[in-house]
This record gives C-alpha cells, sequence and structure tokens, in this order.
C-alpha cells in the first residue's frame, strides 16, 4: 500500500501499531509464541470483554453481557427484525390529525334556528287541529322567524347566497347536506304561508283584500299541514349532517344525534307555547315538553356514556358545561310546565328554561365536536382499539380448531 494513499484514522493507527511492536503482539499468524514456532490467533480471544482487556484491547462491541431480550419480529413469526422499538403516533407532526371544522358560532345557531322551527310548526299544527288559535298562531310567526334565522346563518356561513342556490340544481339521496337543502326549500315557504295567513282578520272585508281575507285561512292550515309534515326531517338531518363528518364525537354518536336533536326540537317548540298561549291552551305544549325532554336526556346520556373514550368531549370543558346546564334547564322547564298548569308567570318561565335548554344542548354538541377533532388521541386511541379488536377476531376465526373438521 502506497505511504501517500489515504487510510481511515483506525485503519493508520493499527498499521503504526504493526510497525512498532510487530505481528507477535497483535496474535497474528507471524508472531512467535514463545517455542520457536508462529503463533495461532486463539479463536473468539478478542471477542469478550475479558480477552479484549487482557490484550490491552477496547473491546467492541461488548459480548459478555446478554442480550435483555429476543429481538422482536414481525408478526412474530420470523422475518426482519425490529431494532427500534414500534413507534407511537399521536398527532401528525405535532399538529392535530385531522383538520378541525372550520364552522363557527353561526353553524351552531343554525342548528338550534332550524329545530325551533320544526318544533314551532308542530305545536301549530297541534293548536290548528285542537281548536287552539293562539297556540297556533304562536307557533306560525315562530316558525316563520326561525326559518328566515336558519336561512340567513346558512348563507352566512357559505359566503354568498348564490352557493345555496347552486345546491339546488343536484337532489343527492345519500348526501345530507342536499337534503337538508331541499328540506329548507319545502319547509320556508309552507312555514311562510302560513304565518300570513295569520294577518287574514286585519285585512279589509271588500275588494282584493277581502278575497284575500277569505282564501288566506284555508290556504293557511294547508300550508301549517305541509310544514309539519317537512318538520321531522328538518329537525333531524342536522345531527345525521354532524355523523357523516370525519369528527370523532359526531361520527361514533350517529345513532343518538338525531334523537337528541328531535327532543330538543319539540322542547324548544313547547317553550314557545308556554310563552305565548295562555295556560288553557297550553295541553299540546306542555305534551311536547315532556316528550322532547325524555328523548333529549336519552340521547345525552347514551352519547355520555355509550362512546367511551369518545364520550369525554361531551363531559368536559365547555361542551360538558353546556350539556349539563341544558339537563338541569330541560328537568326544571318539565316539572314547572306540569306544576304551573294554571299560572301564567310560571308556564312562562318554564318555556324560556326549555328553550335556553335547546340553545345549550345545540351548542354543547357543536363545541363537542370540535374539541375532539382538535385532540389528535380522539382519532388515534379508537383507531387502534378497531385494529386490535379485528386482529383479535381473525386470530380466533384462523386459529386452532377454527377448520370445518376442528382441525
Amino acid at each position: 500500500m502506497s505511504p501517500d494513499r489515504p487510510v481511515g484514522d483506525l485503519f493508520r493507527r493499527f498499521r503504526d501499531r504493526l510497525a512498532v511492536e510487530g505481528p507477535h503482539r497483535l496474535g497474528g499468524p507471524g508472531g512467535d509464541n514463545g517455542h520457536g514456532a508462529k503463533a495461532t490467533p486463539t479463536p473468539g480471544l478478542f471477542r469478550t470483554d475479558v480477552g479484549a482487556r487482557e490484550a490491552g484491547l477496547a473491546p467492541y462491541p461488548p459480548r459478555d453481557v446478554e442480550p435483555a431480550g429476543r429481538p422482536r419480529r414481525r408478526g412474530g413469526r420470523g422475518g426482519e427484525e425490529l431494532t427500534v422499538p414500534p413507534a407511537t403516533f399521536t398527532s401528525y407532526y405535532g399538529r392535530p390529525i385531522l383538520k378541525a371544522p372550520v364552522w363557527k358560532w353561526d353553524i351552531a345557531a343554525y342548528l338550534f334556528t332550524g329545530g325551533l322551527a320544526a318544533g314551532s310548526s308542530l305545536l301549530a299544527a297541534g293548536g290548528q287541529l285542537t281548536g287552539r288559535p293562539a297556540l297556533r298562531r304562536a307557533g306560525r310567526v315562530t316558525a316563520l322567524a326561525a326559518v328566515g334565522a336558519s336561512a340567513y346563518f346558512l348563507v352566512n356561513d357559505l359566503g354568498k347566497p348564490s352557493r345555496f342556490h347552486h345546491m339546488l340544481r343536484v337532489a343527492k339521496l345519500t348526501s345530507p347536506m342536499s337534503m337538508g337543502t331541499w328540506i329548507l326549500t319545502a319547509f320556508g315557504p309552507a312555514a311562510g304561508v302560513a304565518a300570513v295567513a295569520e294577518a287574514a282578520p286585519w285585512l279589509p272585508e271588500r275588494g282584493l283584500f277581502g278575497l284575500g281575507r277569505r282564501l288566506l285561512p284555508p290556504a293557511g292550515n294547508a300550508a301549517g299541514l305541509v310544514a309539519a309534515v317537512t318538520a321531522p326531517a328538518l329537525a333531524t338531518y342536522t345531527g345525521v349532517l354532524l355523523a357523516d363528518t370525519a369528527v370523532p364525537a359526531w361520527h361514533e354518536a350517529y345513532p343518538e344525534l338525531p334523537t337528541i336533536f328531535a327532543g330538543s326540537a319539540l322542547a324548544s317548540g313547547a317553550g314557545v307555547g308556554l310563552l305565548a298561549a295562555p295556560p288553557a291552551q297550553a295541553g299540546p305544549a306542555r305534551r311536547f315538553a315532556v316528550a322532547g325532554a325524555a328523548l333529549e336526556l336519552w340521547g345525552s346520556h347514551r352519547v355520555e356514556n355509550r362512546l367511551g373514550l369518545l364520550s369525554e368531549p361531551y363531559a368536559t370543558g365547555t361542551a360538558g358545561r353546556l350539556l349539563r346546564a341544558g339537563r338541569a334547564l330541560t328537568a326544571a322547564g318539565v316539572a314547572g310546565s306540569l306544576v304551573g298548569r294554571r299560572s301564567r308567570v310560571l308556564s312562562a318561565l318554564s318555556g324560556g328554561a326549555l328553550l335556553a335548554a335547546s340553545v345549550c344542548t345545540r351548542f354543547g354538541i357543536f363545541h363537542g365536536g370540535v374539541a375532539s377533532a382538535k385532540d389528535p388521541k380522539y382519532t388515534v386511541v379508537p383507531q387502534r382499539e378497531r385494529a386490535q379488536r379485528r386482529a383479535d377476531q381473525h386470530t380466533d376465526v384462523s386459529g386452532p380448531g377454527a377448520g370445518p373438521n376442528g382441525g
């Protein structure tokens, strides 16, 4: 080897030491063992810490210490050895795995006003069919105001009014957003005609206005029934819409969200009736309050106890406080509506409590879903649990005795 050729530092030190001490000091094949014969290197002499220390060398790598455990192999059936423990992924480069919904408070308000419109139209239909004009009038006017607010909140979130119009170009049964657009389109005009019909007694009896005075009441009755038929879909489609997203706490609660929203809609409609109608005409409102509270409380209990880890976002933080307040207000509103059958003040307070409970419930569900999307554990841990369950099922199916003959 040419002395001018560059070599590594380790080889250079070995070459210099060999030139000074000779091969016999290093146990090389040309070394002398003291009896005139060439020394034969002892197999494995430098493969232990002790042997290397006796020879004055630093051992590398250490050989005396047994490995702490057997190397893990992929799948447990051989293959490539794993030199590092399995990685634990809790985020995507320190960021949430899912992008949190970009929806703001206006969508949460849209959830409330849509349910209020549905519940109020059902209340108006009940007043119409049972001969309670005050209850009918309050329900129709509130339904129109609420559906108008819903349209504003929705268009405000879409950014341009034309986008709502463009969504009407397609009717897709598998899309909750598409179906919701058509439900609003069918409900809104019917609720509007029913509400306008309440102004018929104020019109003059003669002329063109007199004709409107005679035609509006039957048209309003028909439109009110159309709005009532559409109301259940309006009350529940928003729950289906939330469950159809990838947000963990919403997606896993797909059986309960429509039930919760239906109960909240009935309770909010009952609140309108208790506030606006005299106690003598508020019978349907009280029944709506009991039915809505039962559905809402049952659904909320299921959401906070059935989902395991994904129940946590609904029980902590802003969502937990709102949902607890909603349950308390619902219970107080129902109790007040039943106790204050003859008290206008107590009925009004009960109606206000039911409306506030509906607001708390809708905003609590909204905030719970957003919180679950921001924390990676609500995405990673349930995915691992599902993967482990599938692996366990595969093991049970393909294990010993799983064949047709038990072999």
